[in-house]
Parts: C-alpha cells; sequence; structure tokens
C-alpha cells in the first residue's frame, strides 16, 4: 500500500496541479500552471509500492519515472494529463490543447520539446523547464558525458525535492547517485508553493571539494531565499553538514525574460571550467555576448540533433 504520507503529499500536489486545469478549460484559457513536473506527481500519485520498493525503484533523476508514465499514459492525453510546464504566459496562449497542432519538434534522452517550447527561443520570450530540462540532457549525455564529476539535475525535479521528505530525498540522491558527485547543478525556480506560479531561474551549484554551495542570480539576490532553503535540505543528506553558502556576482539580464537563458549559459559556463580546473573559486565573469547568441545557437543544436524550428 502506498505509503500515507507520500500519497497525501503528493496527492494534494496532484489535485491542485489537475484542478488548475480543470478550471481553465472550463473557462476557455489557461491558467499559470505549478512548476511541478506532472509525469512525476503522476507517478508518485499512482504507484503503490512498499518503502523498500520505493528506494530501488528511483531512476537517475527520472528514467524510470518516464518510462513508468510512458507505459500507462493516454495516447491521446487530456489537458490535465499534459506534463505541467512553468509559468509562461506567451507559451500557454499558444498551447493548443490538441497535441496534433502542437507537434512534438525533438525527443532527447529524457526530454521532449513541442513546437511551442521551441517557438520561446525565436523571440523576447521566458523560457519554460522544457528547454531547461533539454538543455541539461544535452550537457549530461553529449558535451560532458565522459566527466562523470558533473551532475545535472533536471528542473522539474528539483522542484518536486522541495516538497520530498528526508527519507525520500535520501533515496533520491542516493539512486541518482548524486550524493557521491563532486559537482551537482540545480536549475532553481522562485516558485515557493505548490499552487500555480514561477517567474524567476537561478542556478544553485554544490562543489563538494570547496564544500559550498554556490549561487548565481541574475537578478539581484532575487532567489536567495529558495537556494537557502534547498542547500539546507540536502547538505546533511550530501554530507556537507557544515557546507556554506556563497552568493556570487555575476552577469545582470537586462530584461525580465532572460533568467533562463542566464542560467543555461551560466551551467554551461561553470561547467566548462570545472571540466578544467576542478574547482568555482576563480570561475572569471560571462560575456554579455555569449547570452546574446544562446537562443541562436540552441536553436541550432535542436535542429543539428534532428528536431524542428
Amino acid at each position: 500500500m502506498l505509503h500515507r504520507k507520500l500519497r497525501d503529499k503528493w496527492g494534494k500536489i496532484a489535485t491542485l496541479a489537475t484542478g488548475e486545469q480543470t478550471k481553465a478549460k472550463a473557462k476557455g484559457k489557461r491558467k499559470r500552471h505549478s512548476c511541478v513536473d506532472f509525469e512525476i506527481v503522476w507517478f508518485c500519485v499512482k504507484r503503490e509500492f512498499s518503502a523498500e520498493k520505493l528506494g530501488k525503484m528511483l531512476p537517475q533523476d527520472r528514467k524510470v519515472l518516464r518510462q513508468h508514465t510512458r507505459q500507462n499514459q493516454n495516447p491521446n492525453p487530456t489537458a490535465a494529463q499534459r506534463r505541467l510546464r512553468l509559468n509562461n504566459n506567451y507559451h500557454h496562449s499558444k498551447m493548443s490543447s490538441n497535441s496534433k497542432a502542437d507537434p512534438i519538434s525533438l525527443s532527447f534522452h529524457d526530454s521532449c520539446l513541442r513546437m511551442s517550447d521551441v517557438q520561446l527561443l525565436h523571440g523576447p520570450h521566458w523560457l519554460n523547464d522544457q528547454i531547461l530540462s533539454f538543455y541539461y540532457e544535452y550537457l549530461s549525455h553529449v558535451k560532458y558525458k565522459t566527466n562523470g564529476d558533473l551532475h545535472f539535475i533536471a528542473p522539474e525535479v528539483t522542484q518536486c525535492m522541495k516538497y520530498m521528505d528526508d527519507q525520500e530525498l535520501e533515496q533520491l540522491l542516493g539512486q541518482s547517485n548524486a550524493s557521491n558527485k563532486p559537482f551537482i547543478f540545480f536549475a532553481l525556480n522562485d516558485n515557493e508553493s505548490t499552487e500555480a506560479g514561477g517567474t524567476h531561474w537561478s542556478l544553485l551549484v554544490f562543489s563538494r571539494p570547496e564544500k559550498t554551495f554556490y549561487h548565481f542570480d541574475s537578478y539581484g539576490n532575487n532567489n536567495t531565499g529558495n537556494s537557502m532553503e534547498l542547500m539546507n535540505k540536502i547538505k546533511e543528506l550530501l554530507g556537507v553538514r557544515q557546507a556554506k553558502f556563497r552568493p556570487m556576482r555575476c552577469l545582470q539580464q537586462a530584461n525580465g525574460y532572460d533568467c533562463g537563458i542566464h542560467v543555461i549559459c551560466m551551467t554551461d559556463h561553470i561547467a566548462d571550467y570545472l571540466n578544467r580546473y576542478e574547482v568555482i573559486e576563480g570561475l572569471p565573469s560571462l560575456h554579455i555576448d555569449t547570452v546574446k547568441a544562446k537562443r541562436t545557437e540552441l536553436l541550432k543544436l535542436i535542429l543539428s540533433l534532428g528536431g524542428k524550428g
């Protein structure tokens, strides 16, 4: 029987998520969605495993979750069954309830980009979790495939970690081997509840050799509270109870929508530096030209991997 505490916690999140979708559909429009990834919520609510089996089932980040969902999902999903996305008014206003009107652009490892996701890269739009998840998959499986010291946690997994208790977190970190990784990247959203919301991305990077969590925020210290909360929740589980928190000065965004691009650029910038020097101390500043060129680079990357743009 599913553990009562886990069932109640994830059941509440799923109810809020599907409720928002249902009310939006009834009104003929889409509401802001929760940051929580629906596939993960669905899996946590529907599975009926003991705590012991649950630990064995937890994947490296999302692989088992996605496989389980594929086996059980409706081939013609309703709006409530479609994976939830982070708030983006443009994105959701363009998203059709018919999946045929929003075809898949690219399936890449554990990420799936639809045309509406890719369209966010064409203009001055806030990036959703799909784009960030795709790039983290690319870094993990292609660019830094040979460097096992770098671990990139998908943003929707990071969001779910906020609501997990210590036992669930320990299982997740242990099964993904994150608890032993020297460097871990968390793309962090500012949503603080299970209700709809989320308007800003920042980057939290754990460096085991330096026993430090580094926080990079392109909009001042807007997301410091969330990053410190996550650090305090996982540092003991990572075996670094005395770890320090260090907010870093970094390139600031010049508008209200480029936080996701900054997180992507900073992740790549830091990973490249760690690949060479194995510490974050001494990291040079990110150049503004890198940020300006990144949307075009991402579009080219998607096309090069067989996607449509």
